[in-house]
């Protein structure tokens, strides 16, 4: 079964769309009323409803290793730069860490985008 996704507000919604027509399964923040969420209220959500949290915000960053350190659990957080990797090679990537991952490997990770 292919895990689930929450994206982050500042994501191109061609992203989700994209994800959507591959059949992953993706809750984007809008649609779950956490447009104006800080950004660790935003992981703290995703693990809640136990979907990875994919974002391009780089606070993120800061917040999973300081999670990391103090080992509170987080689902996972997929990070793509901005200017790192096109909508087209995201939803790869992202469908195929949806696809082919398992919740353990990614509970707690931080996954960069684009893949290599």
């Amino acid at each position: 079964m292919a895990l689930s996704l929450y994206m982050d507000v500042h994501i191109p919604s061609a992203v989700t769309e994209g994800l959507r027509r591959m059949g992953i399964d993706v809750l984007t923040s809008q649609e779950d009323g956490t447009r104006e969420a800080q950004d660790d209220a935003l992981l703290a959500r995703a693990t809640e409803l136990g979907r990875i949290l994919f974002s391009q915000d780089q606070d993120l960053l800061g917040i999973a290793s300081v999670w990391q350190s103090k080992e509170k659990p987080f689902s996972g957080l997929v990070f793509a730069h901005q200017e790192g990797a096109s909508i087209g090679r995201c939803i790869e990537d992202i469908e195929l860490i949806a696809l082919c991952c398992s919740e353990g490997e990614v509970a707690n990770q931080v996954i960069f985008l684009p893949l290599d």
